[in-house]
């Protein structure tokens, strides 16, 4: 256990101004506590006040928010070789009979690592590459999103037009049509009404262009550092920049999740138990980081529609009783861990190893 290792854990509940910092011993008793700022100078404060006060050498910060308002924190601390480790948020159980203030927190924060094991602590998620992934992961997230509205309202606009422009809106915009739009002169006697039609038109058209090149870029964005950090990644049957991107994204850095299993849980790819009396069976996983889910769902269907060798595979499932549903959770349960070994492989090389205690 962490308890067993360590000299003083630092508990720490952060905000936006202000991170409540305690330091306890292994038995969870308390030594010191106090707030210092949200800030660089803040953050040096703190670590300052921390080995004033600390009992020995071996120390872990545990940090709630490390990649919210605990981030500078967490990179400060680990700047300096402190191992970081990222609290959950104390449950409403864990809660009762306490009350809530930010010194509560970081007691909360102190008892979860302290029933943490050595080689079980969650650390968290790694800098560099990995966070450009996260930024152009989260930027394409909300291109498609407003794309697909703006698509949406276009065509709702273009049904209310004449026969040609009803026929634009019941199939795919090209980057043609839109462009033929953006080009389309206003008639001359048009009522206030057609006017302004055309003119949010336009302007849809316009938009919906911008973000189309937008997200071609991104696209290649995601394949540089993709193929950067994990060179055959995307040789990989199915697996594309953007579900390349979200695997890495999840998996973060060798060592976040310990083995193949667990960034199967990670995923939700897991199988769960749903046996009863004389049925033996599991059903799909609808926990985990449903993005990672998500590009692995996208990876599993493109190689059931392309891949001979998983075609061979669903027929095999398929006369021994196997559903759809069921072919499909194994498959993705397959993908998981050959993502993760593929990753572990590739970037366990260029991965710093987190200070022993």
């Amino acid at each position: 256990m962490l308890s067993e290792v360590t000299d003083a854990v630092i508990g720490a509940d952060t905000h936006r101004d202000t991170n409540q910092l305690e330091i306890a011993y292994p038995s969870g008793a308390v030594i010191a506590t106090a707030s210092f700022g949200n800030h660089n100078a803040g953050h040096a404060e703190a670590l300052a006040w921390v080995f004033d006060h600390a009992p020995g050498p071996r120390l872990v910060v545990s940090i709630e928010g490390t990649r919210s308002y605990g981030v500078g924190l967490g990179r400060a601390a680990a700047a300096v070789g402190l191992p970081v480790i990222e609290a959950e948020q104390p449950r409403r159980k864990t809660r009762r009979g306490k009350g809530k203030s930010d010194p509560i927190d970081a007691h909360l924060a102190v008892l979860f690592a302290l029933g943490l094991e050595v080689n079980k602590l969650p650390t968290p998620r790694a800098d560099g590459d990995r966070e450009a992934l996260r930024i152009l992961l989260c930027a394409r997230e909300d291109l498609t999103t407003t794309s697909t509205a703006q698509t949406n309202r276009l065509k709702a606009l273009l049904r209310d037009g004449g026969d040609a422009d009803r026929r634009l809106a019941c199939g795919k915009l090209t980057a043609a049509m839109l462009s033929e739009l953006v080009k389309r002169r206003q008639p001359r006697e048009a009522s206030r009404a057609q006017a302004v039609r055309h003119a949010e038109i336009r302007r849809l058209a316009l938009a919906l262009r911008e973000a189309a090149r937008a997200l071609t870029a991104n696209k290649a964005e995601l394949a540089a550092i993709v193929n950067d950090l994990v060179p055959a990644l995307t040789d990989r049957c199915g697996i594309g920049p953007v579900t390349g991107a979200q695997a890495i994204v999840s998996f973060s850095h060798p060592g976040r999740c310990r083995n193949d299993a667990a960034y199967a849980a990670l995923a939700g790819t897991s199988p769960i138990e749903a046996s009863s009396g004389r049925t033996v069976r599991h059903r799909l996983n609808r926990g985990g980081d449903r993005a990672l889910n998500k590009a692995i769902h996208v990876i599993a269907n493109t190689r059931i529609r392309s891949d001979p060798a998983t075609q061979a595979y669903v027929a095999r499932r398929t006369t021994e009783g196997k559903t759809p549903r069921e072919i499909r959770r194994c498959i993705k349960r397959y993908i998981a861990r050959q993502l993760f070994r593929t990753l572990t492989t590739a970037m366990a090389p260029t991965t710093v190893a987190a200070p022993s205690l």
